[in-house]
């Protein structure tokens, strides 16, 4: 599926999570979710496709020139796991690597991401992390094309999280930006093409309350992580508009137009 009509940018959005009810209700799915985050609001400038990857829906590999850029979403599998579905997502990232073609891996996306160009990822040895996390930036990174012409380099973001899986270590080449308490890679680069960030800089707060809704449901959490995930919820706000501005110049090459992160 895709937004229709003469577009000057294509990009993918490689879904690797099922839609919940709640999202279907409220946002129609997590395609529109992405979009409404990193997609432009004039939809006439581009189009976005999605691939359900977790169904077994991929592109056409000799469609892949076409895109200039590609999305992987979070998801509740392992990004370590053998599924087909997951291999063959892997197989697609190693092409679209080796075609230097932007890929924007978010949670599951991120992890699988930094699997199929040779990292190590697993079980985070601290547990869970839900709810908001600070982020901070590495001081002495080197500087990346999409984070080089910023006004001010960013020194520390808050970013909503969700995950028990984590990267260990990042493939030969990566770049690791970003580290919190909880995670030591919460954001890694290569080149200017590729680009893992740990938390989620599309979710909304009602998503994530929604989700741990989910997880104790099944008995995935316990109440104690719930009700602190949610206090810190109640009394504090993600920077999504910086992160998702971060997300938009990293697939969009928006370099002379980003503004200071300070003004956000």
């Amino acid at each position: 599926m895709g937004i229709e009509g003469e577009c000057k940018r294509r990009y993918a959005l490689l879904l690797a999570a099922r839609d919940s009810e709640y999202v279907k209700k409220v946002y129609g799915g997590y395609f529109n979710v992405f979009v409404a985050a990193f997609g432009e609001e004039e939809e006439q400038k581009e189009r976005w496709d999605m691939y359900r990857v977790v169904d077994g829906e991929f592109p056409d590999m000799n469609e892949l020139q076409g895109y200039d850029g590609f999305v992987v979403s979070g998801s509740p599998y392992d990004a370590y796991g053998d599924d087909n579905w997951i291999l063959e997502l892997c197989f697609l990232l190693q092409t679209l690597d080796s075609m230097q073609k932007k890929v924007l891996g978010i949670c599951f996306g991120h992890q699988v991401l930094c699997r199929a160009l040779g990292g190590k990822i697993g079980k985070s040895q601290s547990g869970w992390d839900i709810g908001l996390r600070k982020v901070n930036f590495v001081k002495d990174f080197s500087p990346c094309g999409f984070l080089e012409t910023l006004v001010e380099k960013p020194t520390a973001l808050t970013i909503i999280e969700c995950h028990q899986d984590e990267v260990w270590e990042v493939p030969v080449g990566a770049e690791v930006v970003a580290y919190s308490d909880k995670t030591g890679i919460e954001m890694f680069t290569i080149g200017d093409h590729i680009l893992g960030i740990q938390g989620h800089p599309e979710y909304s707060k009602d998503i994530l309350n929604n989700l741990i809704d989910r997880l104790l449901h099944q008995d995935f959490i316990e109440i104690e992580l719930a009700n602190d995930a949610r206090s810190k919820l109640e009394i504090a706000e993600p920077n999504r508009k910086c992160w998702q501005e971060i997300c938009k110049t990293f697939l969009k090459g928006l370099w002379n137009t980003y503004p200071s992160i300070n003004e956000h």
